[in-house]
């Protein structure tokens, strides 16, 4: 399976913000984008002015990024929310909330959503009761995801669901830290997530 094997800070520095891909390290002093704020490579301080397909094009790129879907799996995330009754945009940003791995990182089950995909493909995350080890599967409201009993000890998961609970989970999210287990309440609304994204730009984008 095909995915993003260079190094993750970069990636963050390109766009100029903290895109939170390395979980704990995102929020201490060695911080690529602290240390550096300026875009990596031999002209990353030199500054261009944006054009407006640069700014849609670094606004699809975060996204991708923030979420690790690569360029092909992302354009059929927006036909089908094109498909879609509502706003566009909204339903896109719904459908990458709903990806498993990224409601086992939100639930504070794994510390960065690159881990929370390797926990769900090793095999240690259950939907419902079943092995799930797909980390694009879409979650459905009612469904119940948990931790398999051996991973429950596991310190990286301790630390991650103890920062999750001082940052709290989102309304659309039900947790049960003690038993290591969730649940889907409801689709999340626009108010529901906290990223800074301007998802028009990436609709403007893909209707060029």
């Amino acid at each position: 399976m095909a995915r993003y094997h260079e190094p993750v800070c970069r990636l963050c520095r390109r766009e100029g913000m903290k895109l939170f891909l390395k979980g704990e390290r995102c929020f201490k002093e060695k911080c690529a984008v602290e240390r550096r704020s300026y875009a990596p490579g031999q002209h990353g301080k030199r500054r261009n002015k944006a054009q407006p397909y640069g700014l849609q094009l670094r606004e699809k790129q975060k996204v991708r990024r923030v979420y690790g879907v690569l360029e092909a799996q992302f354009r059929r995330y927006f036909a089908e929310a094109a498909r879609q009754k509502g706003v566009t945009g909204e339903n896109l940003l719904r459908l990458l909330e709903l990806r498993l791995d990224n409601v086992i990182y939100t639930l504070g089950f794994a510390s960065s959503r690159a881990q929370a995909r390797q926990l769900v493909r090793h095999g240690h995350v259950t939907v419902n009761g079943r092995r799930v080890d797909v980390p694009s599967f879409a979650v459905k409201p009612g469904m119940e995801i948990a931790l398999k009993e051996k991973l429950r000890s596991n310190a990286f998961v301790a630390e991650a669901l103890e920062t999750a609970l001082a940052r709290g989970v989102p309304p659309w999210l039900e947790l049960d830290a003690e038993n290591f287990r969730g649940r889907v309440l409801a689709l999340p609304s626009r108010e529901d997530i906290r990223l800074p994204i301007q998802e028009q730009l990436i609709v403007e984008l893909y209707s060029r």
